[in-house]
């Protein structure tokens, strides 16, 4: 696999998965079994996870936050490992671990590597604003 199709398979799962929801793209771009080798605050951290359960991980954001849009700022890709600097925002129309669904428009921002294996992304290291998305839900601040 080149660098440039390891970043296409990234965005892809970003744009068709992550933004638009469609979880048939799901068994193409994400592979047999999902490490999240790193993710502080995610509930899946440290998993290594199936499809069906990548798919309810994608669901249960996208039913906190149905209209989740993911913008890539920046993406570095060698053959195997994949960075991406990206920002999101959405609606949270629906309840999160232990945060009730609020309607506010919420905007975050996080850095993700993620592990490439064949032609598939078999995993992730993952840092995200967790501090500035809860102080928007919370009115502190800008």
């Amino acid at each position: 696999m080149t660098p440039s199709e390891a970043a296409h398979i990234v965005r892809e799962l970003h744009d068709i998965v992550w933004s638009a929801g469609d979880l048939s793209a799901v068994d193409r771009l994400v592979a047999p079994q999902y490490r999240i080798h790193s993710d502080p605050g995610d509930p899946w951290e440290g998993q290594t996870m199936d499809r069906t359960t990548y798919r309810e991980r994608v669901m249960y954001s996208r039913t906190g936050f149905p209209d989740l849009r993911f913008t890539l700022h920046d993406l570095i890709a060698s053959e195997q490992r994949v960075a991406v600097r990206w920002s999101a925002e959405g609606t949270h129309m629906g309840d999160l671990a232990g945060l009730a669904a609020s309607g506010k428009r919420l905007r975050f921002a996080g850095q993700t590597i993620y592990e490439i294996v064949g032609d598939q992304v078999a995993g992730h290291w993952q840092v995200v604003d967790r501090l500035g998305f809860m102080q928007q839900l919370r009115g502190v601040g800008g």
